[in-house]
């Protein structure tokens, strides 16, 4: 998948929506002058990793937020998601790039046309009852960790590992392996997409490209809001090196309370 295919799952959508509040205000307001490799669905991991502590005593660093678009430098950065209670903060080596601030992704050089990894964290408040059969099928569910956890991997022609308790940050929730169940052909689901999420509930905005896509989720609860992240494989023969690197990002995401 390029990194446009996988940008507009979810602004293809979110577009129509961001017209109609421009002319909205252009036609009633005033302008005034004055943003490892992954584990398989056999395998489950125990603990998420947090960052190191801060220098003895020292004051708390300044985080820059992360960029919106294009090729980001290696640091740690700052990172505000609508609905969520707490922010959080993400590390990220050299190479890695966003196109919307929603996720972060790597491609593997010996596959230069289309990412190799990705992490991603937009909203998903609706989850089909079966990944392939999804149109009109969206439901959507409460703001609970468990609601979410238990919609996916109770999702037909998906397969999930056990969801195993994490800590992440201040904060606690779970974490569990997602993939497509068996031999099930993706190209015919509805509309040939093969739908895990979406946020909204007459349009898919996640959905896996090939049969050969995986994932692992972490949900948190944010003070009894879900908040939910996930590191993706796109494709079987990526480099091991880079799946390490991948799940090392995934792993230095941390919730920060009173931010």
């Amino acid at each position: 998948m390029t990194p446009l295919e996988l940008a507009t799952q979810r602004w293809r959508y979110l577009l129509p929506l961001l017209v109609i509040a421009l002319i909205g205000c252009l036609s009633g307001c005033e302008s005034k002058p004055d943003n490892v490799s992954l584990p398989s669905s056999s395998f489950s991991t125990t603990e998420a990793r947090t960052t190191p502590a801060l220098p003895d005593g020292g004051d708390p660093r300044t985080v820059p937020l992360l960029p919106e678009s294009g090729d980001i430098d290696a640091g740690t950065y700052r990172v505000l998601v609508k609905g969520y209670s707490a922010p959080f903060e993400i590390t990220v080596p050299a190479g890695w790039s966003t196109d919307d601030g929603d996720g972060v992704a790597k491609d593997d050089p010996n596959h230069p046309d289309e990412w190799g990894v990705y992490v991603g964290w937009w909203p998903a408040d609706y989850v089909p009852t079966d990944a392939c059969a999804w149109e009109g099928a969206l439901v959507e569910i409460d703001p609970s960790v468990n609601d979410f956890v238990d919609a996916l991997t109770a999702q037909t022609s998906t397969a999930s590992t056990p969801p195993v308790k994490v800590k992440v940050g201040d904060y606690s929730g779970f974490e569990f392996d997602h993939s497509v169940k068996g031999d099930v052909d993706t190209t015919a689901c509805d509309r040939g997409k093969f739908c895990i999420h979406s946020e909204f509930s007459n349009e898919c905005t996640r959905w896996y490209s090939s049969a050969a896509e995986r994932e692992t989720y972490r949900v948190v609860d944010l003070n009894g809001k879900r908040a939910v992240s996930w590191v993706v494989q796109f494709h079987e023969s990526i480099n091991p090196e880079l799946t390490r690197e991948a799940r090392a990002v995934f792993d230095s995401i941390v919730y920060r309370s009173g931010n």
